[in-house]
């Protein structure tokens, strides 16, 4: 007899649900791994915060790469689960702006308790204006 741990039907159904939507998934290339980068960046570069998360942007005008992004999400935020969705959430917002952000630099994103609250529309919103007010404050460090 054969082994059916599953039927055809059950795994045709689980199939297209188990891979992740393109558009909302951070490319490998952009994700920052290294804990030297997110101390740079959050250390050197200019910061900017909202009610649900805080961001640092740090600018490497020799480095011509790509931008780096990293999350931050500690338990403050909430559960495994809650966590794990604000950080799906944070990348997907990320992911549809990478190309408005400056080439080789680094980006920490922080996520605030209030950010397990909103939904992605509002989480959208705040870093749109947390990160417009980094790269103002960017601007201003680079010019002193």
């Amino acid at each position: 007899m054969r082994d059916a741990r599953s039927s055809r039907v059950a795994a045709a159904r689980a199939a297209p649900s188990s891979l992740p939507d393109p558009a909302r998934v951070l490319p490998a290339a952009y994700r920052m791994r290294r804990s030297a980068d997110f101390e740079r960046a959050v250390r050197r570069g200019a910061r900017s915060g909202r009610d649900s998360l805080v961001v640092h942007l740090a600018g490497d005008p020799t480095n011509h790469g790509p931008v780096v992004v990293g999350f931050v999400v500690s338990k403050a935020v909430g559960n495994a689960v809650v966590r794990n969705r604000v950080k799906r959430r944070l990348r997907a917002v990320v992911s549809h702006r990478i190309d408005q952000l400056p080439d080789g630099g680094r980006l920490v994103v922080r996520a605030l308790p209030r950010s397990s609250e909103l939904d992605s529309d509002d989480l959208a919103r705040d870093f749109d204006s947390a990160l417009a007010g980094a790269r103002r404050r960017l601007d201003k460090q680079r010019t002193r």
